[in-house]
């Protein structure tokens, strides 16, 4: 009785997958990456007996944009296929007299009920179809639980400093390599997986391919403010971070990053303030303006007080004086420092042969400079009263 049941499961089997299939997949979820491909069957279809594991070989496949349909026999991908139309499944193992000689498909379809009586009537074979969803998968927040270090570098200025930042935004990304993704990820799911089941593992991976990606924009000496204005440059550094468990691994690729804010901490933004601003006052010329601002601004305060001008004055003109930074002479630095930097430009141009026509001999500078007295008393040669810091009134104003 076994043998006859299988026998005759066999056949009916055998002859309900004769008909060939036609498989669609609506519009793909935002939220799903993978869903399994359904045979199409209507209100007028016979086809309501076949075995839905079995492609007969014959069948459609309709394959929409953004999608890419995949066909596994026995746990195998065998076909893949990303243009949009409908894709012909010519080479299955399950044979149909619609399909091909009569003749050779009727023999082969007895050979297929023969190998289903050795599995009980059962089919004794597996076959799906799969749409992979390969559409730009967008609105993936992301945001940095704890600070990451960021170097600042100006090798102009000779800055190098670590700071700590906070960054947030979100980030886009696709399905790059179907092949992987099924194989390393999906597998044979029954119906469909979803973006829910990778989202938290690609989120913390992201994040912790932040920093390393963030390096490279250090390497091109980018301030902390200008982050923002190079996504691009973000997501290229972050395809090249996640390459070997993002690309290798799953299939998957960084679209685009869009990052909404980048702050330093309050004790980093001080540093980072206060750096920039020893900088700039290692200038001559911005030192002395400082200085000389300084000094207006003391210099009326201390007349302000009746009883100790004089004393301000002198104690203001010996600190100086024991220094040796006052304007007067940061603004002779600054002119010797032009001077300079003139010199080894025409330098580097005649070396470059770049300087056109016969070089003009250099002026040789005065030997002497005239000399003034400032109304503190104190005689000088320069544009500032070296004890004062008060300009030459013979200069034009």
């Amino acid at each position: 009785m076994g043998l006859i049941k299988a026998a005759l499961g066999a056949a009916g089997g055998a002859l309900a997958d004769q008909w060939k299939e036609f498989f669609i997949c609506e519009s793909i979820d935002k939220e799903i990456l993978m869903v399994k491909g359904q045979k199409m069957v209507g209100k007028r279809s016979s086809n309501t007996k076949g075995n839905d594991n079995i492609i007969t070989n014959g069948s459609g496949i309709v394959v929409a944009d953004g999608q890419c349909m995949i066909i596994v026999d026995q746990g195998k991908v065998v076909e893949v296929c990303a243009e949009p139309g409908e894709f012909t499944y010519d080479t299955s193992t399950e044979p149909s007299v619609f399909t091909g000689s009569f003749g050779e498909a009727l023999k082969n379809t007895f050979k297929t009920m023969g190998k289903r009586i050795t599995y009980g009537g059962d089919t004794g074979h597996d076959q799906r179809v799969y749409y992979i969803n390969t559409k730009e998968l967008i609105d993936n927040k992301f945001g940095t639980p704890n600070p990451i270090m960021f170097r600042v570098v100006d090798s102009k200025v000779g800055m190098d400093l670590d700071v700590s930042l906070r960054c947030s935004g979100v980030y886009s990304y696709r399905i790059d390599d179907p092949i992987k993704f099924y194989t390393n990820i999906a597998g044979n799911v029954t119906s469909e997986y979803r973006r829910e089941e990778l989202d938290t593992q690609l989120k913390q991976e992201f994040i912790g391919a932040l920093q390393p990606a963030l390096a490279k924009l250090s390497d091109m000496e980018l301030r902390p403010n200008q982050i923002v204005a190079h996504n691009d440059e973000v997501a290229n550094a972050l395809n090249e971070t996640l390459s070997q468990k993002w690309g290798e691994l799953r299939g998957l690729k960084v679209v685009s990053i869009a990052l909404g804010s980048v702050t330093l901490t309050d004790e980093d933004a001080a540093l980072l303030k206060n750096a920039q601003a020893d900088i700039a006052y290692g200038n001559a010329r911005m030192g002395a303006g400082a200085m000389a601002r300084a000094t207006a601004g003391a210099m009326g305060q201390a007349a302000g007080n009746a009883n100790g001008a004089m004393a301000g004055f002198m104690g203001m003109g010996m600190a100086m004086n024991a220094s040796g930074m006052t304007p007067g002479n940061l603004y002779q630095q600054a002119a010797q420092q032009d001077m300079q930097a003139q010199q080894m430009q025409g330098q580097a141009m005649m070396g470059a042969g770049m300087v056109q026509g016969q070089a003009q001999p250099q002026q040789a500078a005065p030997s002497g400079a005239p000399t003034w007295t400032c109304a503190c008393g104190t005689a000088n040669t320069g544009n500032f009263c070296t004890n004062c810091g008060a300009k030459n009134p013979f200069l034009p104003q």
